[in-house]
């Protein structure tokens, strides 16, 4: 009942945490999949892609509000993307409920472990395997983007996009992230940012550039996604039917 930490991260927890950690793990990862079958999502691309159903791209380094886990990850589950996870206690925890969902977990944030991380990030991309960043996690300021994906971008030539998926009249919890839980048969819609590529080896200068633009990328996604939800079931946002199976 109670697991032992990943062997991809070195702390260790006392029993009470350990039990806490197992009891929010299930509870999360239920309600994650009670609801997420019977939200009806649309997703929607700046730059469509050459799959008009699909969901995402797989390479592609992607960044959205810690906000929008939960619909997140009930509709890109099993898809086996990696995940920049806080080793704090509270990454712990999403790092496993996460796991239980077919991501990977990679530890680390801009805070600690941050260098290791991006390593194991430039590893899963060149696997193939989709990567993604919750972009004002761990602790926030809420909306305000890091460095992280510029980097990654720059050292793989592997192109950034933001995303951000938006419900309709959820519930939204008093954390810092505002984090938003959706009601069950709610609307939800997901809008992707045309992909931006930075340059190899990138200078400072131009770090802050990119930067720049990918907070301007997820600024608008999200501005989008918002005021467009009330339309999902619409012909301009129809429902996508294969994203609400629960596999």
């Amino acid at each position: 009942m109670n697991p032992a930490p990943s062997s991809t991260d070195p702390r260790r927890f006392t029993f009470r945490q350990r039990l806490s950690l197992w009891l929010v793990t299930q509870a999360t990862y239920a309600a994650i999949s009670l609801i997420g079958p019977t939200l009806r999502y649309s997703i929607s691309w700046e730059e469509p892609p050459s799959d008009p159903s699909a969901t995402h791209e797989r390479q592609v380094i992607y960044s959205f509000w810690h906000r929008a886990v939960f619909a997140g990850a009930w509709l890109w589950r099993n898809i086996g993307a990696a995940v920049m996870v806080s080793r704090s206690f509270d990454g712990e925890f999403i790092a496993r409920t996460i796991e239980k969902l077919g991501f990977k977990a990679v530890r680390g944030s801009s805070s600690r472990g941050g260098a290791q991380a991006l390593l194991g990030l430039k590893t899963q991309l060149e696997q193939g395997t989709p990567v993604v960043f919750t972009i004002d996690g761990p602790r926030g300021p809420k909306y305000v983007a890091k460095q992280g994906p510029v980097l990654l971008s720059s050292a793989t030539a592997v192109p950034m996009a933001a995303f951000y998926v938006a419900v309709q009249n959820p519930w939204v919890l008093n954390t810092w992230d505002k984090l938003i839980i959706p009601k069950p048969f709610s609307k939800a819609l997901v809008r992707f940012s045309k992909k931006i590529q930075v340059p190899s080896h990138a200078g400072e200068s131009q770090i802050t550039d990119y930067h720049h633009q990918l907070q301007s990328a997820l600024d608008r996604v999200t501005a989008f996604a918002e005021a467009n939800v009330s339309r999902v079931g619409t012909s301009d946002f129809p429902v996508q039917g294969k994203t609400r199976s629960a596999k």
